[in-house]
């Protein structure tokens, strides 16, 4: 978490901003999770600490964080924004139930093979990508299978 404090703050002196006590705060509970997190989860997790951050804030700083390359900021297709990590780690995508909105994420070797694959024959030179997958989990597949007359299998590969 160190190193990445220190990127954030080296970023702000870049861009002549301040390093406040507040964006070191929001910075310091951002870096400390490890699903998704909303402006307004972030926001739950750390006005308490300190009365003097609001949910403006919040966005503000975790624009800071994307803009110096530390977040990721996705849509899952709710309309509200999810920050994660952005890290020199392995690539992955997303499955996203639509019943509960649970996100789960996964690499695979075989996907990025078959897209490199696509790109060179289509001769495109990628810059980026994101793969989301949208359907139920277990959870939720097990509780429409269940329902009253109703019979049906999910298959997962």
């Amino acid at each position: 978490m160190k190193a990445k404090l220190l990127q954030f703050q080296q970023y702000l002196h870049r861009a002549g901003l301040k390093a406040t006590r507040q964006r070191e705060l929001i910075a310091r509970a951002f870096f400390a999770t490890t699903t998704h997190v909303s402006a307004e989860g972030l926001y739950r997790q750390v006005g308490g600490r300190n009365p003097r951050i609001g949910l403006v804030t919040v966005y503000r700083t975790l624009k800071l964080l994307k803009n110096a390359g530390l977040a990721h900021e996705r849509q899952f297709g709710d309309g509200r924004g999810l920050f994660e990590h952005a890290s020199s780690e392995r690539h992955h995508d997303h499955i996203i139930c639509t019943e509960c909105g649970k996100i789960t994420e996964f690499a695979s070797c075989e996907i990025e093979a078959l897209q490199e694959q696509i790109v060179r024959r289509l001769g495109f030179s990628i810059q980026y990508h994101k793969l989301e997958l949208y359907g139920l989990c277990r959870d939720c597949g097990a509780n429409v299978s269940r329902g009253p007359g109703k019979v049906s299998a999910i298959v997962a590969g």
